[in-house]
């Protein structure tokens, strides 16, 4: 995987900024990279979780003193590990995203409740040059979050399964009238997941997904060049509530 860049330059202000500066900063980076303005642009997704993580650590006081004595090991190392993928962030940061983009056409978070993509992963495979010359078979090993074999994905108990939330009827979304301007808010009785699950399973906690490690093989066509993408289809990150993987990118460097 690449290497983390510092906080700091993700959102583009200096070590001293204020949290009035950092949050205007992140909302900058977020709407440039938002996926509804991106769709389909696995690059832009990466940026929109980068700008995600910066913002979570700078605004916190505590994961802020942390990152600035100790780097990126030191929110790590206090439970932090970052966001899957754009719709943990949006379910992470509920209404913060109804704040940033309610009256810009985003929608609070800007996602449907329900079965969702998951998002796509993104990793460097360094190839010897003869590999890369004659072309060759690896196996790579990927952390990655898979579906939960005991609930199918779904996040409730086996044998029960999730109802539709009524305070949205399923969007995931609320809609609040301020004025002359329609407001749209994340569901803070779904939190945007547009279901409610009343028995959640024991095994992923609700979530739809654990945590293993991954193991596929990759196949290098001969004569492929430094810098060249493999798309590797479904490898990615899985949905949610029932949605189709997203896909693994292999960035080759010779």
């Amino acid at each position: 995987m690449s290497a983390k860049r510092d906080y700091y330059e993700v959102l583009g202000v200096s070590r001293e900024a204020g949290a009035a500066e950092i949050k205007k900063a992140y909302r900058k980076r977020a709407m440039e990279f938002h996926p509804d303005r991106n769709p389909d642009d696995p690059e832009a997704e990466e940026r929109f979780k980068e700008c995600a993580e910066a913002f979570e650590v700078l605004s916190d006081d505590q994961k802020r003193q942390l990152y600035d004595q100790f780097g990126h090991e030191g929110p790590r190392g206090a439970g932090f590990q970052g966001f899957s993928g754009a719709d943990e962030i949006f379910a992470h940061f509920g209404d913060l995203f109804g704040d940033l983009f309610g009256n810009l056409g985003f929608g609070g978070g800007g996602r449907r409740g329900g079965p969702q993509r998951g998002s796509d992963l993104k990793m460097v495979l360094d190839v010897p040059f003869m590999e890369a010359v004659e072309g060759s078979e690896r196996e790579l090993t990927i952390p990655k979050r898979v579906d939960c074999e005991d609930c199918k994905g779904t996040g409730a108990e086996p044998g029960t399964e999730p109802t539709t939330c009524r305070d949205c009827n399923g969007r995931g979304q609320v809609v609040h009238t301020q004025g002359f301007f329609r407001v749209q808010t994340t569901c803070p009785r779904c939190r945007g997941r547009g279901q409610i699950i009343e028995h959640r399973c024991g095994t992923c906690s609700g979530s739809g997904t654990v945590q293993k490690e991954s193991t596929l093989t990759v196949r290098i066509p001969a004569g492929i060049d430094e810098g060249q993408t493999l798309r590797v289809p479904g490898a990615g990150q899985p949905g949610t509530l029932g949605g189709p993987a997203g896909n693994l990118y292999v960035v080759i460097r010779v």
